[in-house]
């Protein structure tokens, strides 16, 4: 009888080698198995996203110019010439995705077709990351954009669908709908017919991350990146230290001026404006071979 401290005996029909073996076999198909086992539910559940459809379903432009001198925009009552000698920047082809936010791109390719955005202000530049135009106000006689009575905008109900939230502010170009960045008028918000059409085209060269999950990519720039550029290189009024430090001490004791001032940060201290905008129309290609003479 073998002692409690000896090793088990090898039965006599197996070797200590093909015990080995048969040892090695078994660890080897069982650390196999659960490999799969672990691995297997994190392919399933990346499978299970399908691509976001970004393909692009229209096609609007906008033209930038500058305006040296004082700029008014026309109004019912005053046909004057909203800038003598304007300095063009250049034309921007955008593509909207249409058939991942149908909603929000009907309502930006009405805005541009309607000539809703035509003498309308670029009210705020970010250098390094992106501009937005598109802001609603009263004055629009000062370039703020003012919703017509007869454009009949449907609500965007895409703003509270998470999955309107899944693209990324990655790159330049990138053309969204302004949510967190928005700053209409208050006034304009209280109505009950207010529709936010205020957008953002981020300017590079590097992503917006702090954008990302709180507006809606809708579109991208096709062409025109260099009138980006040349909008994005335009100074903007800059705060000084003493400035921020008493506006911080306002906003603290509740100060209302305090949010108002703020609306003068990073604006142009250029006149940048929407000159003219539209839906560009794409010929589609013929799927049939033309006629032989």
């Amino acid at each position: 009888m073998a002692s409690p401290l000896s090793p088990i005996p090898t039965p006599p029909f197996l070797s200590s080698s093909s015990a080995a073996t048969t040892l090695t076999r078994r660890s080897l198909l069982l650390s196999s198995t659960l490999s799969t086992t672990l691995t297997t539910p994190l392919l399933s559940s990346s499978s299970l996203s399908p691509p976001l459809d970004t393909t692009i379903t229209d096609r609007v432009f906008l033209d930038f110019s500058l305006c040296p001198t004082y700029f008014r925009s026309t109004t019912a009552v005053d046909s004057t010439p909203l800038c003598s000698d304007p300095t063009s920047l250049g034309r921007l082809v955008l593509g909207l995705y249409g058939n991942l936010l149908p909603i929000t791109v009907s309502t930006f390719k009405l805005m541009c077709t309607s000539s809703s955005y035509k003498n309308t202000l670029v009210h705020k530049i970010f250098p390094g990351q992106f501009f937005q135009a598109g802001r609603q106000g009263r004055s629009r006689e000062y370039g703020e954009l003012h919703l017509p009575p007869s454009l009949d905008l449907p609500r965007n109900t895409e703003t509270v669908d998470s999955k309107a939230f899944l693209l990324k502010h990655s790159r330049a170009g990138v053309v969204s709908l302004c949510l967190s960045e928005n700053d209409d008028d208050d006034e304009v918000k209280l109505d009950s017919d207010y529709r936010n059409v205020e957008f953002l085209i981020t300017t590079g060269p590097g992503p917006c991350p702090q954008l990302d999950n709180n507006n809606i990519v809708f579109g991208t720039v096709l062409e025109g990146l260099d009138v980006v550029t040349a909008i994005a290189s335009i100074p903007t009024y800059k705060p000084s230290e003493r400035i921020r430090q008493l506006n911080d001490l306002a906003e603290f004791f509740g100060d209302e001026r305090a949010q108002k001032g703020r609306t003068l940060w990073n604006r142009p201290l250029k006149t940048v404006y929407i000159s003219d905008c539209g839906e560009l129309q794409v010929a589609k290609p013929s799927l049939s071979p033309p006629s032989l003479p």
